[in-house]
């Protein structure tokens, strides 16, 4: 942790990358990160959030020192990023966006091979092998090879790899993609126990549900710079209280359901979305409001396909602070 109280420290880091013209190098070239700005405090998951594009693999990149920013200033650990990266190596944990393991060789073996990669001499490897096995659930298979693992192992395994070190800070980049519903649970509630043995995630993610269950803190992303920096709850307090959303079983009903929620609409202005049949409205008093249009519907004669209140969602955050909705990630069975 640095004199600042972060583990991670990042103020107006910029990072270019040039571009041809006429067959020269253009100077000036694209701003990946344009004045960027980050605190992590330690012993914490901090969510980057955003869509393609945003600056997050970059950010990553920079602070894990494999690449040299422009402008700015960064600190990892306590350690300048420019001035002292090998040092900063050696506090520090990465996580690509795809495993890193070696399919051939059986788990145990991969964290070996890491082992003495990092120098730790072979009895001392074994014992580090031996201990992240465990940690990450994988002593049943640790003598089996990668390649028979499913998606959440291997990417467990990644993860053990990175800790060979136990670094103070872990950078993971996007670590559950391409994996189904049970991977992504079981990367979850492995870097839920990295947090509760003190080490500090920062974690880069295009899933929303993802930010939202493990970050305490995220920083959404767009264009390069950081638009917002909250808890989940304070971003989507941001966009407002709760909504009622009406869901009418005909589509020719559509007209009467937003004249039933207009008039508890907090501030009179009503979603419609015939496509879907969605009728949305921020409302200020939850339960009479929900009370007055199920009444209303229920007088009129209209039966509600689903009627409720929702909180806002981070996508809604992402829509109110960028005009854009994030593009989601689809869930897909890893292969």
């Amino acid at each position: 942790m640095g004199a600042s109280g972060y583990a991670v420290r990042a103020a107006g880091v910029v990072k270019r990358y040039a571009s041809e013209r006429g067959g020269r190098k253009d100077g000036g070239g694209k701003r990946a990160l344009d004045g960027f700005d980050l605190a992590v405090r330690p012993g914490t998951v901090h969510g980057l959030l955003g869509p393609n594009g945003a600056g997050k693999t970059t950010a990553v990149r920079v602070l894990s020192t494999l690449l040299r920013f422009d402008a700015g200033r960064a600190e990892v650990a306590g350690l300048d990023v420019l001035r002292e990266p090998r040092l900063v190596r050696t506090r520090i944990g990465l996580a690509g966006q795809y495993a890193a393991v070696d399919e051939i060789l059986s788990g145990r073996q991969n964290l070996e091979m890491f082992g003495r990669l990092f120098h730790l001499g072979g009895p001392r490897a074994r014992r580090r092998a031996a201990e992240l096995l465990d940690r990450f659930d994988l002593r049943d298979a640790a003598d089996e090879g990668v390649k028979g693992y499913s998606g959440g192992m291997r990417r467990r395994l990644d993860l053990a790899a990175s800790m060979i070190l136990a670094p103070q800070v872990l950078f993971l980049d996007e670590p559950t993609t391409g994996l189904d519903p049970r991977g992504r649970g079981e990367v979850w509630e492995s870097v839920r126990a990295l947090v509760a043995e003190g080490t500090t995630v920062v974690l880069t993610t295009q899933y929303l549900d993802e930010a939202d269950r493990l970050a305490s803190r995220i920083t959404v992303m767009d264009r390069g710079r950081a638009i917002a920096d909250d808890t989940p709850d304070g971003l989507k307090n941001r966009v407002g209280g709760d909504r009622i959303e009406v869901v009418p079983a005909e589509t020719a009903d559509l007209p009467a359901v937003v004249k039933a929620v207009e008039r508890v609409a907090d501030t009179g202005f009503v979603v419609s979305d015939e496509a879907t049949r969605r009728v949305h409205a921020r409302v200020a008093d939850r339960v009479a409001a929900l009370t007055d249009v199920a009444r209303t519907l229920q007088d009129e004669g209209i039966e509600a396909e689903d009627i409720g209140l929702r909180r806002p969602s981070l996508d809604d955050v992402f829509l109110a602070l960028t005009g854009h909705r994030t593009r989601m990630l689809e869930e897909e069975v890893a292969v």
